[in-house]
């Protein structure tokens, strides 16, 4: 359960190694998070993630969010360790090349699995489990890259596109539920991921996602863009003609 100041006792993971969802994690169990699962594919890298975590009780657990067995298992799997779980932060994804992604449908396939399919079907497992303990929130890392998706990246962007819709109206169908939804949108991230792109304007930092996204928690948002002035930049870009988006992002 959630302590007097609202912070989660148990915090679950979903994409264990994930430099953004380290950082929350981080920055909880630095406001008094004391049980923390990471959970992924690789657990040597994930034992290496925990050990960043200082006081605070880590479990790992194997999850593949492309295996169509591993939704509901991992969601169980993980209860029977903690008991309830008080905020689950869904940081799954890979970015792929798109040059690479246009010649192929096999790992064009693959990563809208890995980035949308399986994380929704993950998510609603959580769901369920929430429910049955009557609390929970759910924080999910999306992309300003699906807000309105463009040709150079289109389908990492449609990726993110599926994913944010799906965790918008996941949380329009819990209003009632007393289980909150948070999406967070950042713009492009320094991370190990984007090593050796060119940043863009409006770049951010890992911590200064997670920083955002704890306040977001703490103010009850169910929205949260980092940084803030994205929100009025992608008015714009929402409602610029096509033509003209064309010329400028494709």
């Amino acid at each position: 359960m959630n302590d007097a100041l609202a912070v989660p006792g148990t915090v679950v993971l979903l994409g264990g190694t994930s430099d953004i969802g380290l950082a929350i994690v981080g920055q909880l169990v630095a406001r008094g998070t004391r049980t923390v699962v990471l959970a992924g594919r690789d657990r040597a890298a994930l034992q290496h993630a925990g050990e960043r975590l200082g006081d605070a009780k880590v479990h790992v657990v194997s999850y593949d969010s492309t295996d169509d067995h591993a939704h509901t298992a991992t969601v169980d799997e993980i209860a029977s360790m903690v008991g309830d779980i008080d905020l689950v932060v869904c940081a799954v994804g890979v970015l792929g090349e798109q040059e690479q992604l246009e010649q192929d449908p096999i790992a064009t396939s693959q990563l809208l699995r890995a980035n949308f399919v399986g994380p929704a079907a993950t998510l609603l497992a959580v769901t369920q489990r929430m429910r049955s303990q009557g609390h929970g929130r759910l924080v999910v890392l999306s992309s300003v890259a699906g807000e309105r998706v463009r040709g150079e990246n289109f389908i990492y962007g449609s990726s993110k596109a599926g994913l944010d819709g799906f965790s918008v109206g996941l949380g329009d169908a819990l209003a009632a539920s007393g289980i909150d939804v948070l999406v967070v949108r950042p713009g492009f991230v320094r991370t190990r991921m984007t090593v050796g792109r060119e940043a863009v304007p409006f770049t951010s930092t890992a911590e200064e996602v997670a920083a955002a996204t704890i306040r977001g928690l703490e103010r009850g948002a169910s929205l949260v863009w980092v940084p803030g002035i994205l929100r009025l930049v992608m008015i714009v870009l929402r409602h610029m003609p096509r033509t003209l988006f064309r010329r400028l992002f494709s």
